[in-house]
């Protein structure tokens, strides 16, 4: 049996509550204190961010604000919501985010831990994240991404997944792969962020010991949330990933999914189902489109298989995206419905 992931990292985040939270954060972080940025005051962080006075968006876990470093650098401070995790939030992302350093992973610049207060402070991503760009409903015509821009995404986050699952030295799982958690630089570089819910691996490939179902619905991969699809592993980002890019496609063609066709069945069964047409209407401007719009397709397909053996690797996946559309074989019908 493979062994579980982070036994000595969630071994810190006992159960305790109340008044022992900040005790547990702190004995974390002065165990770890040789690998994590800077740490700075909350009087600090209200300075950068006057005071929070400009908001950029709202999540599960706090609110983020844009701010400025003393020498100008644009920041973005996620301000914790107050609650009964032990602060293994907090932690969870110190401990994941300050051990990787690669171009489609955001950057942790410094933290804070004062009282009841705990913030997160990060580089500032100009363009938001891929939501803004891709799902938007009736979005504006400036927040449309060309399908080149589009499949450059779709392989920096498979890049950047790659990276997490095989490169870095202590093997990351996400756990929570969405648009909202994806974002873009200037040059429309992705950059996985907000992990909140991420789990490390001591292994090169380990099972992996979840409590209860974590992610996003839509996006959740079978196993995490039944035992009856396989264990939870790498290959949960997979199917996520999967999920994300075959949203993107979908999004970009701007499909009617109040139309009974599209309403009536499980997305990625229709778009299986109209492969052919969704590539024949996408090349109607450029011939190659249909080609990367077949990679995109073919690739989701692979990456939402049923059962987490049936899926790629994020390494397989980066090599799907980079060949030729013709030596990619279309998956079975086998997903979740």
């Amino acid at each position: 049996m493979a062994a579980l992931c982070g036994k000595k990292f969630h071994g810190i985040m006992s159960r305790r509550r109340g008044s022992k939270e900040t005790p547990n954060i702190e004995s974390f972080l002065q165990k770890h204190e040789a690998q994590h940025p800077k740490r700075y005051s909350y009087s600090e962080v209200k300075t950068m961010t006057k005071s929070f006075s400009h908001k950029l968006g709202q999540g599960g876990f706090g609110t983020v604000y844009m701010g400025k470093m003393q020498d100008g650098k644009a920041i973005a401070v996620k301000l914790l919501k107050s609650c009964k995790d032990n602060g293994q939030e907090f932690m969870n992302e110190v401990a994941s985010i300050s051990r990787t350093s690669h171009v489609n992973v955001v950057t942790l610049l410094g933290y804070c831990i004062q009282g009841s207060k705990r913030a997160l402070v990060y580089e500032y991503m100009p363009n938001g994240s891929l939501e803004r760009f891709a799902f938007r409903p009736n979005s504006a015509a400036k927040d449309s991404l060309g399908w080149d821009k589009l499949f450059d995404i779709a392989v920096g986050i498979a890049r950047g997944l790659e990276y997490l699952h095989r490169g870095c030295n202590t093997r990351i799982v996400h756990f929570d792969i969405k648009p909202h958690n994806i974002l873009l630089d200037q040059e429309f570089c992705p950059k996985i962020s907000d992990f909140g819910l991420a789990k490390l691996c001591m292994q090169k490939e380990s099972i992996i010991s979840i409590d209860g179902a974590r992610g996003t619905i839509g996006y959740i991969a079978p196993e995490v949330f039944s035992k009856q699809f396989g264990e939870a592993s790498s290959k949960s980002d997979v199917y996520s990933y999967g999920m994300v890019i075959l949203e993107m496609v979908g999004a970009r063609e701007n499909i009617n999914a109040t139309s009974a066709d599209v309403s009536s069945k499980y997305f990625p069964q229709w778009i299986y189902e109209h492969m052919e047409e969704y590539c024949a209407s996408s090349s109607e401007i450029r011939p190659d489109n249909s080609v990367l719009v077949r990679k995109m397709i073919i690739v989701g397909l692979w990456c939402i298989q049923l059962l987490p053996t049936n899926r790629p690797s994020m390494t397989r996946v980066v090599e799907m995206l980079q060949s030729s559309a013709d030596d990619l074989q279309i998956p079975p019908q086998s997903f979740l419905s």
